[in-house]
């Protein structure tokens, strides 16, 4: 459901307050008016038509001064100026590469509370280069930098040729069918050749692999055509492709079956699925031995800062008719890991800085292995001593009560999936946090709804996610969120200016007024010179006021109260 935004909500507040006191005042200035004169005193003793008559003129030019006067408490240019610096404001945030779907989501921005940020391309540049690896009983390194597919291979200091070992061999075949990642070369504007990926850069990293490795898509799809295929998925986290052999003798003739089925995904949801592991182009039986070892090596990699996939195989005699998850991803041969590092942006740590200093609690929202989490938002200044890390199942296995109370020490969430976020951004909402969450899939919408603020990536981001959200980062970048908080912030404080200033104005004006009728003197201003001077005074000024380019201390300073209304009780007083 939608819900009101914070300034929507305060508006409201304000609405109503300035509705009951504008009413007041009138009815407060044509009673004492009327208490005033001196005829109302025979009007009470009996003679009220005839005292009617006589003072009828009288009455209407009070009952006019007293409307006019509650017209001029009612700061009419307000709507219309709030909606000006909105939109003035969402011309600043595209500056900045924040794009507002949603007007009122301007100013939510500068009451956030809590930045829920995905990782990858986020966090972090999301270009992957695979620098390690771990096949058969080798742990191999990859130089190399991006997508150029210029790289050497060592082991242990020694120079190592994947495509002359069965082992590297088969794990480099398998990531590279088991992808939907191109790499192309193209010219720049410059006349420089760079070498790029068409695809998720996951991917795009394994299919570099490849080619250092000297092995081309091109070549490979026609060795080993795809002939079905399981897409990857968030909820089981894994992807499988079955390719026909025909064209590959050597590698049916180690299959032993027309087909071959490779799967590539977590570590840990691979790993479980094999009975067991590729060792010197055969496969032997995975013990809980070899298991240990796999999942030390996995666990030394990421506590590293890497990104770790694993691929594994299966021979088929033919096309399973269920192509279930369950009834294909099963029975496989483990064939190795591979580790990619993904580069932190260099102004994300920065910006956490600002961010940790204006007072805002940021959490990393992953579905990343728990070490590599770790060691990343270490990187870059995200968890602190004493933060809490959790992960997808142990958030399954909390209450929504245990999560809320755990939720003000959170730091990092690995291990998530889509629906985990929305359960997350309710325990912030239930601690009375105003939420910032960012998310690119389709599964995220959800928790981009009901998040005070949905965040979509606008590079990698789906159409769903963009249609959903409140803002659209067009760089996929961290800092622009906080910048973009930075204004909505600066957004609020000049609201809160001329809002100021106009009931100050206002204030003056049923002063002179009452002040007048209290002292016995004539009412000083008729009501078309209320009028007047309310219609000058309401909108320039206030308008000049909503254009201030803000404090330079104001991201020192802690987030406001989303409960605390716009007249305070320092403005009211």
């Amino acid at each position: 459901e939608d819900e009101d935004t914070p300034l929507q909500k305060k508006l409201e507040h304000l609405g109503k307050v300035l509705g009951t006191a504008c009413l007041a005042i009138c009815a407060l200035v044509f009673i004492f008016g009327l208490v005033r004169d001196t005829h109302l005193t025979a009007a009470l003793q009996g003679d009220f038509m005839g005292w009617l008559k006589a003072e009828q003129k009288d009455i209407i030019n009070l009952f006019m001064t007293a409307v006019s006067l509650a017209i001029a408490a009612v700061p009419e240019g307000l709507p219309a100026i709030v909606t000006i610096c909105l939109a003035l404001g969402m011309q600043r945030m595209i500056k900045h590469n924040a794009l507002i779907r949603k007007l009122p989501a301007v100013e939510t921005l500068g009451c956030a509370t809590v930045i829920c940020s995905d990782k990858t391309g986020t966090l972090t540049q999301n270009e992957m280069t695979v620098v390690q690896g771990f096949v058969g009983k080798k742990h191999f390194r990859v130089s190399g930098e991006g997508y150029d597919p210029n790289g050497d291979f060592s082991v242990g200091g020694q120079p190592f040729s994947p495509t002359q070992d069965a082992d590297a061999a088969l794990l480099f075949k398998g990531a590279l069918v088991c992808n939907d990642a191109r790499l192309e070369e193209r010219t720049d504007e410059s006349g420089q050749k760079a070498w790029r990926i068409v695809g998720d850069p996951t991917e795009g990293a394994m299919v570099t692999l490849a080619a250092k490795g000297g092995l081309w898509r091109t070549e490979l799809d026609k060795q080993l055509p795809r002939v079905q295929e399981i897409p990857f998925d968030s909820e089981r986290k894994r992807m499988s492709t079955v390719h026909a052999l025909d064209a590959a003798p050597e590698l049916a003739a180690l299959a032993g079956e027309p087909l071959m089925l490779f799967v590539k995904g977590a570590p840990d949801v691979v790993l479980n699925l094999c009975v067991s592991k590729l060792e010197g182009g055969k496969a032997v039986a995975m013990t809980p031995e070899l298991r240990e070892e796999i999942l030390a090596r996995n666990h030394d990699m990421a506590s590293s800062a890497l990104r770790v996939l694993a691929v594994a195989c299966r021979p088929l005699s033919a096309v399973p008719e269920d192509m279930s998850p369950a009834n294909v991803e099963r029975e496989l041969t483990f064939l190795g890991l591979l580790g990619m590092i993904d580069p932190a942006r260099p102004e994300v740590i920065e910006a956490l800085k600002v961010a940790h200093g204006a007072g805002l609690k940021c959490v990393m929202v992953t579905g990343d292995y728990k070490d590599t989490a770790e060691a990343i938002a270490r990187e870059i200044g995200m968890l602190k001593p004493g933060g809490l890390v959790l992960t997808g199942p142990e958030i399954e296995a909390m209450s929504d009560a245990d999560l809320a109370a755990r939720a003000e020490r959170l730091q990092v969430c690995c291990r998530v999936s889509p629906q985990h976020k929305t359960r997350i951004v309710d325990a912030m909402k239930a601690n009375g946090h105003v939420v910032a969450m960012t998310g690119d899939g389709v599964n995220d919408a959800p928790a981009l709804k009901r998040a005070n603020i949905g965040v979509a990536m606008g590079i990698t981001g789906t159409d769903v996610a963009k249609q959903t959200a409140d803002m659209v980062l067009t760089d996929d970048n961290f800092a622009s969120i906080v910048s973009a908080i930075e204004q909505g912030r600066i957004i609020y404080s000049n609201i809160r200016k001329f809002v100021y200033f106009l009931l100050a104005c206002n204030v003056g004006e049923i002063l002179i007024i009452f002040c007048a009728m209290l002292f016995g003197l004539p009412i000083p201003l008729k009501p078309v010179q209320l009028l007047w001077l309310n219609l000058v005074s309401d909108g320039a000024p206030a308008l000049a006021l909503g254009l201030e380019k803000g404090d330079p201390d104001i991201m020192t300073q802690p987030p406001r109260s989303p409960t605390e209304p716009v007249i305070n009780k320092e403005m009211a007083i």
